[in-house]
């Protein structure tokens, strides 16, 4: 009986830990390994390669609609310091803390690290730390993850992108960004591939309407009355009145501030509804002045496409001004695709600076979960290639790769078959991912797979028409 010993590594060294005879190793190498069977992680969305390519598209067309317009892309760290998350007051959102698992006993220092909810915070931050740098009014898109630790739901995910743009300037910020915003979001949402068929409204008020009002009303705590407010949609308003009484408001502050809720117009025609309510204040006059300016300025978008919604206040009372939300008309219960609004110093804790700004957020996650589940995706192409090159034999291995380096030169993306098999084998693999042209070199000729004409074609020359060279989602 052969025996032979048996090793452990461990680092550099090789250290004899036992003998063990042939039979004995033969038994140990076919006992079942164990398989640990991984599982979707909720709350933490995946994509196939055909799902993921519909997301680049996206990402591709929302960044040419940003830069149109001249923003221009940063990027900030996945983590920031709790303190500058909590700077500007408490933070009603979850957010995951980091700190690593195998850390040294006392050593705390990463236990002021967390991963950002959102971007506007860490904006303010990156504007302050880089203010002698940049350039004002400052234009800036960011496309980039963000954290909560909020339960799974449809549309909701703990880990999401957000594509943002916001403007910050020194001192003071011209109101006509405020209806610039909107209007990009309107470019964006109506040019995105499977959008085409979708309804979409973008709701715009001004915070200072109903801050103004509540201040001539005599109600003490505003921040706390417009949060309650701002619940409308979602819990009703009985059970919003109800919410307000408890806070001490009595049945006539209750359905005043109900009354300016219920007031909506496609124009500025509402400045006159809010008038007969027989109640103003300069920061209400204010408001009602600078949500008819924006109104008017979108006078060029289609019918309805905008609407002077006075329930509309958002949550975080970093904002000041104007604020957006942007819903389905046909599914409003599923909730904003997009929002934002003006705040008017939201980098003051990080700088001894005045920087107004306002921006926007499009809620990309949760927007493209809702069309992928609604089939608004075409996902035939599981590659982002226009062109396979085909191998029918090893000899012109060199002839193809040539022809193939010649197209991506031009512009196109060729993916090369892997070895030399039968055409037919090829063609079904090219049918599988959905490319579709293949490149016969040995023949000079291409191939649509669409119609499976086949003419000759030079990779100096040939242009790509029709639906093929098209996006895949729309």
């Amino acid at each position: 009986m052969i025996s032979a010993p048996l090793f452990c590594l461990h680092g550099a060294n090789c250290v004899i830990i036992g003998r063990h005879n042939a039979d004995e190793r033969t038994s140990m190498s076919t006992e079942k390994k164990s398989v640990y069977k991984p599982k979707v992680i909720s709350g933490f969305p995946e994509w196939l390669p055909e799902v993921r390519i519909v997301e680049q598209q996206w990402f591709d067309h929302i960044r040419r609609v940003f830069e149109s317009y001249g923003f221009c892309s940063i990027e900030t760290p996945s983590v920031e310091e709790i303190d500058v998350i909590t700077a500007k007051g408490e933070v009603d959102k979850e957010i995951y803390v980091l700190e690593r698992l195998q850390k040294e006993e006392g050593d705390n220092s990463d236990a002021r690290l967390a991963l950002h909810f959102d971007q506007t915070v860490p904006l303010a931050r990156y504007t302050a730390q880089h203010f002698n740098e940049l350039v004002f009014p400052f234009k800036r898109y960011q496309m980039q993850r963000v954290w909560r630790g909020e339960r799974p739901q449809a549309g909701r995910f703990r880990e999401f992108y957000q594509c943002d743009i916001d403007v910050i300037n020194v001192d003071a910020l011209p109101l006509h960004f405020d209806a610039e915003m909107p209007a990009i979001v309107w470019e964006v949402l109506n040019g995105l591939p499977g959008m085409k068929d979708e309804k979409i409204q973008i709701r715009i008020s001004n915070r200072k309407i109903l801050m103004g009002l509540c201040e001539a009303l005599g109600i003490e705590n505003i921040t706390e009355a417009t949060r309650i407010v701002d619940k409308l949609e979602k819990i009703g308003e009985e059970s919003v009145c109800n919410q307000l009484t408890a806070q001490g408001l009595n049945d006539s502050q209750c359905q005043k501030i109900m009354t300016l809720a219920q007031i909506h117009s496609f124009d500025s025609s509402f400045v006159d509804t809010v008038r007969t309510l027989g109640i103003t204040s300069e920061t209400m006059n204010e408001g009602v002045e600078e949500l008819a300016f924006v109104m008017e300025n979108l006078a060029h978008l289609p019918e309805g496409a905008v609407v002077a919604d006075l329930s509309i206040v958002r949550g975080l009372d970093y904002y000041t001004g104007t604020v957006y939300e942007t819903v389905f008309t046909d599914d409003p219960g599923y909730g904003a695709i997009c929002a934002g609004g003006r705040y008017d110093d939201l980098a003051s804790q990080y700088i001894n600076k005045k920087l107004p700004g306002v921006g926007i957020s499009i809620g990309f996650s949760r927007l493209f979960d809702k069309l992928r589940s609604n089939g608004n995706f075409n996902t035939a192409r599981k590659s982002p290639a226009d062109i396979l090159m085909l191998l029918p034999d090893e000899i012109i291995r060199d002839k193809a790769s040539q022809m193939a380096r010649t197209l991506r030169e031009r512009g196109f993306k060729v993916e090369m078959f892997h070895r030399a098999q039968k055409i037919p084998k090829q063609l079904a693999y090219a049918e599988k991912k959905g490319i579709p042209y293949v490149w016969l070199p040995d023949l000079g000729e291409i191939k649509c797979m669409a119609s499976r004409e086949q003419s000759k074609a030079d990779p100096a020359t040939w242009e790509m028409t029709g639906e093929n060279g098209g996006e895949s989602a729309s």
